[in-house]
């Protein structure tokens, strides 16, 4: 699938499979082994997931195991899209449909947008970084990071990402402005190139400072992407742009 290419960066964690079967068991042995270790150390796991192919592929491979500390789980969205929370393009939607129907982690730990905020979310200027949807899930972040420590960004204990065929992560995309932003936990993006045009996203600081960044990139479309990535290191695309500060990065494919 290409991954190969990544021996060229320094300190990735590769990984390579025939089939998505096999990715999928080993994305859950990863996360069942993260999740017991932050549990261990924490008293808790805070981990954020990512849309796309991901939930199909965490769900398959983690809504059986018994091996895993539900109640201990603090879920949050790497991005979400500014939809009800039933919609089809629901990040939190497609998450319930593979995982959460199947696992018992507490509803009151799964943070997603406020439905409320959806419904009264108005049209705005494509380049403003907030609105009250951003703002209120940035204070979900707070309320579960800042509590315990006062912390500049919050450490999340794992984060799961793909990457889009323009090498796009969460929803941040390629020479967006957004890209440069260092402040905010959570951002809205109201002209995303990838339709519905208005989300939320974790900026690229939160991703950096994440414990643990894993991507998982499947499908021979990626193929391409996967080239610009790692054989063009200097185009900044988002994905180029993860190098957590302190923690680890893993590539499975």
């Amino acid at each position: 699938m290409g991954l190969k290419l990544l021996l060229k960066m320094v300190h990735p964690i590769v990984k390579s499979f025939a089939t998505s079967k096999e990715l999928s068991v080993s994305l859950a042995d990863l996360v069942t082994e993260l999740s017991a270790e932050s549990i261990e150390v924490r008293d808790r796991f805070t981990v954020g997931i990512s849309g796309g192919s991901l939930p199909k592929l965490l769900g398959a491979g983690l809504k059986h195991r018994k091996d895993i500390k539900w109640d201990k789980w603090e879920v949050f969205f790497c991005d979400e899209r500014i939809v009800p929370l039933d919609h089809e393009d629901s990040n939190y939607f497609v998450c319930k449909k593979e995982l959460f129907d199947h696992v018992p982690i507490p509803p009151e730990k799964i943070h997603t947008i406020k439905p409320e905020l959806v419904s009264e979310n108005e049209p705005k200027k494509d380049e403003e970084a907030t609105d009250p949807v951003s703002v209120e899930y940035e204070q979900q972040l707070i309320d579960v990071f800042a509590k315990a420590s006062s912390v500049k960004f919050p450490l999340f204990d794992l984060l799961l990402l793909g990457v889009g065929p323009d090498g796009h992560i969460c929803s941040l995309f390629p020479g967006h402005p957004l890209l440069d932003e260092n402040v905010l936990w959570v951002a809205y993006i109201g002209d995303s190139p990838k339709p519905p045009p208005k989300r939320v996203t974790l900026t690229l600081p939160v991703v950096n400072h994440a414990r643990n960044v894993t991507f998982v990139a499947t499908g021979s479309g990626k193929q391409d992407i996967l080239h610009q990535i790692f054989e063009a290191p200097g185009r900044n695309l988002p994905s180029q742009l993860v190098k957590p500060v302190n923690g680890k990065l893993y590539w499975l494919g």
